[in-house]
Formats: structure tokens, C-alpha cells, sequence
């Protein structure tokens, strides 16, 4: 089974140390987990708007992006990197929270909407929207959505995405060996039943790292 290919993974966060632990940064800490386990290391590339860095991932070379533009600006530094390196939209993969899963589900697809997600309408703002989208689950929250996903998560909760997040990155090199339909399969499969669409008004959009 062919694999399919990715040149760019980017995790979306906000750069700032107090945005570190919360549940915003799920995007960051998905980008981080894979440097880690790759060998990579992130280096500020100023002309890019980010942290980027290199790994070798089941025989592919990839680029690793932490865009460093507070989230609603992040299309910017994705843009950049993929124009530079002549990176198709279908080469890239964007990893970022997603209020509508509960802690613990993480889903794979290709293309669609943003649903809300401010970091993800910026990046459809700049380049075509058939870029991958991983979106991993941080819950639905229980007042207005801004406050919830700058708050740093339980522990329990923490444990949750911590673990999809190592699922996937082992989706990740899946997808590059036998291609995403299998990946998908094997992410899906793993998640709980759950995960209930909140009010558009309850997904926030106003504060800077939104």
C-alpha cells in the first residue's frame, strides 16, 4: 500500500511561556512529541514567523513548523515555509485543539472547514484548504470557549491528550508508510464515543492567542 506524502507538519499554539501547559498549545506539544521522538530540533527562523526544524520520518524528510505568531495569525508562517520550500497543500498536515472532541479523541482528515478554529481560518486565508488537518481533542467547555482552551487542563485531562497525541505520531508514520486511509483507521479506532459540538459562540475569537 502506497504511503502518502508530507513534507510539513505544523503544530499551532500560542509562543508565549504562560500558553506552555494549556490546552491551546495542544498543536505545540504534538509538534514537540514528534521532534523528540525523530531527533529533531526546532531553531527561530525569523523570515518564516517560527520555530522550525528537520526530522527523518520513515524515510521521509520533513519539516517541523511551530509558527510563533500567536494563533489567529499562524497562515502567515505556514504560507512561508511551504512557498519557500515548494510544499504543496496536500504535503501539509496541521495539528491543533479541537473543542468539539472530549480529551483523548483525535481525528485525521483531509480538507473541510476550520469549525470555528481561528489558527486554522487563518491558515485556509493563505493557502489552499487541502492541507491535512490532526485535531486533537481538549473538551467541550463549560462557559465561553476562549477562557477554557487558554486554561491549562486537568490532570486526568492532560494524561488524555498526552496520550492521543502519541497516537499520533505513530498515525504519522503510518500515513507515510501505507497511506492515510490506514492511518485514519487505526486513529479512529482508538477513541472513545463522545465529543458534542458547543455554540459558535462558545468557541472564542477575541483575545490575541485565540
Amino acid at each position: 500500500m502506497a504511503g502518502t506524502p508530507l513534507k510539513l507538519i505544523v503544530g499551532l499554539g500560542n509562543p508565549d511561556p504562560e500558553y506552555a501547559r494549556t490546552r491551546h498549545n495542544a498543536g505545540f506539544w504534538f509538534a514537540g512529541e514528534l521532534a523528540r521522538r525523530h531527533g529533531g530540533a526546532f531553531r527561530a527562523e525569523s523570515k518564516h514567523q517560527g520555530e522550525l526544524g528537520g526530522v527523518r520520518v520513515a524515510g521521509n524528510e520533513i519539516w517541523l513548523l511551530k509558527p510563533m505568531t500567536y494563533m489567529n495569525r499562524s497562515g502567515g508562517s505556514v504560507r512561508s515555509v511551504a512557498s519557500f520550500y515548494k510544499i504543496e497543500a496536500a504535503e501539509v498536515l496541521v495539528g491543533y485543539d479541537e473543542l468539539d472532541f472530549p480529551p483523548g479523541v483525535v481525528k485525521l482528515r483531509q480538507g473541510g472547514g476550520a469549525a470555528g478554529h481561528n489558527g486554522v481560518t487563518d491558515v485556509m486565508q493563505h493557502m489552499d484548504e487541502a492541507f491535512w488537518r490532526l485535531r486533537i481533542g481538549v473538551g467541550k467547555p463549560p462557559g465561553r470557549g476562549i477562557e477554557h482552551v487558554l486554561s491549562r487542563p486537568s490532570q486526568d485531562d492532560e494524561k488524555a491528550i498526552r496520550e492521543c497525541i502519541n497516537a499520533a505520531c505513530d498515525a504519522v508514520v503510518v500515513m507515510l508508510e501505507q497511506g492515510a486511509a490506514k492511518a485514519m483507521n487505526q486513529l479512529h479506532a482508538r477513541n472513545p464515543t463522545g465529543g458534542s459540538t458547543p455554540p459558535k459562540d462558545q468557541r472564542g475569537g477575541g483575545a490575541p492567542g485565540a
